[in-house]
């Protein structure tokens, strides 16, 4: 079976093969699934940064005893036809979406927002939002849509990395190759995007090559680059069979090298939320704001402590209203239960969907989230399962999408609209589920909506 998780995970081979390698694994597995009704739809792959392909995030996801599974990677939708195909291998229930940094500043609100971080770490007025449950039939012209982005973000990249060769060389380093220590260790060439971690992991090859792994390492950074990993991870790297090495690194550099060598990107690169918000209209994807919050102390590891949205929620969600957004995603591990409540609040008064999930990019992370078991997530269940729905039966008519102004439930709420689609896709065939989407279309033709085994 190591064998199969080796070709599943292989990022050299075609997805095509990865997806076969993964049948032959689910026809070889005597592993009894766990049954927890867990769920996680915001899980990156190859095609942005992470050390897993979509065929193997999936597995990860079936290992780990979710139920259902997505992918969101940033400025690309390339994952999605592998996740949507291997999450049908396993009986999970998949989706896809994509997430892109957007401009806030361009409205006629513009000015309060420049002054202001949303969501965004590195920028002012900048904000990550993410376009959830793209049907199949639109992915291409997803792609177009995401090409200049892409095209953008790799000229940045590449000044970037003449930023960091200087510090590099200055601190007596081998230096960074683009084409062959960044582009290579992407997807780009396949419809990936180069991120910011690209850049950090082959700056750390050419320092680990030079110090190995281990305490040497750990001293190395503080003599050379004058970068102090603290006591936790000091004590992570000096381990020379630490197996996140990578990521740890990776983890340090966020906060000690990646501000000495960034550059803001532009306006081609981070387009007018407008545009991103009626693209995701037009394909009939579901736009969704991503609530970060103000951190006091991060959960995930990968933030400082920082203020973002909490000061001016009322402006940010009378604008996100403006523009036409159609819900709000948050991940419950990062948030405080009233932060947590404060966001739910703003999404019944709004008419949100919520669409949750957790930030999937390292090797050291769980694929369980278990905060969506708590009472006041529950909810969030059934979001996922009609953004599931919403995803297949749009992919078949695109007049049954949840928002389509064609459908035929849409005089009904939001909230009822949620329920139904959940259950409906509950009832989904999982190991089929576009070949059984037709019918169950017509059984809510039909107002006839059966109680799934999932409730």
């Amino acid at each position: 079976m190591s064998d199969l998780t080796t070709i599943i995970n292989n990022q050299l081979i075609e997805s095509e093969e990865r997806i076969a390698a993964l049948k032959e694994w689910k026809a070889l597995s005597s592993i009894e699934k766990k049954g927890s009704l867990e769920i996680n739809n915001h899980i990156h792959t190859i095609y942005s940064f992470s050390p897993y392909t979509p065929a193997m995030a999936a597995l990860k996801a079936e290992l780990a005893g979710l139920a259902a599974a997505g992918s969101v990677d940033h400025d690309s939708e390339a994952a999605a036809g592998e996740m949507i195909a291997a999450c049908a291998v396993l009986g999970l229930g998949g989706c896809c979406g994509i997430e892109i940094r957007v401009d806030f500043t361009q409205g006629p609100n513009g000015e309060f927002f420049a002054q202001r971080k949303l969501n965004n770490p590195d920028s002012f007025g900048i904000a990550y939002i993410t376009i959830q449950g793209i049907p199949s039939a639109e992915l291409e012209k997803t792609a177009a849509f995401l090409k200049p982005i892409r095209e953008a973000r790799l000229l940045r990249s590449r000044k970037m990395t003449e930023n960091c060769n200087q510090i590099l060389l200055d601190a007596g380093f081998q230096t960074i190759d683009f084409e062959n220590d960044v582009i290579k260790i992407s997807q780009y060439r396949k419809g990936g995007e180069i991120t910011e971690r690209h850049l950090m992991a082959a700056a750390a090859e050419k320092i680990i090559n030079r110090f190995g792994r281990g305490t040497e390492l750990v001293e190395g950074l503080k003599k050379h680059l004058d970068i102090d990993p603290g006591p936790k991870i000091s004590k992570l790297l000096s381990d020379p069979a630490n197996p996140h090495c990578l990521y740890d690194l990776l983890g340090v550099f966020k906060t000690g090298l990646l501000p000495r060598i960034y550059i803001q990107p532009d306006k081609n690169e981070c387009i007018n939320v407008k545009t991103a918000v009626d693209f995701a209209l037009s394909v009939n994807a579901i736009p969704a704001y991503s609530y970060l919050g103000d951190i006091k102390e991060s959960a995930t590891g990968d933030k400082k402590t920082e203020k973002f949205e909490d000061d001016f929620l009322n402006e940010l969600f009378e604008e996100i209203n403006r523009l036409g957004f159609l819900a709000v995603t948050y991940m419950p591990p990062r948030n405080t239960p009233e932060q947590m409540e404060t966001i739910r609040r703003y999404a019944s008064e709004g008419n949100y969907m919520e669409i949750s999930g957790v930030d999937i990019n390292s090797s050291r992370q769980s694929f369980k989230c278990p905060e969506v078991l708590d009472p006041g997530c529950r909810h969030l269940l059934d979001t996922t399962w009609a953004l599931v729905a919403h995803e297949r039966f749009a992919s078949v008519d695109s007049n049954w999408g949840l928002f389509s102004k064609s459908n035929p439930l849409i005089s009904l709420s939001l909230q009822k609209r949620i329920i139904i689609y959940a259950e409906a896709g509950k009832t989904l065939d999982l190991f089929h589920p576009e070949e059984s989407a037709p019918n169950i279309i017509e059984n809510l033709r039909k107002g006839d909506v059966k109680t799934s085994k999932w409730s």
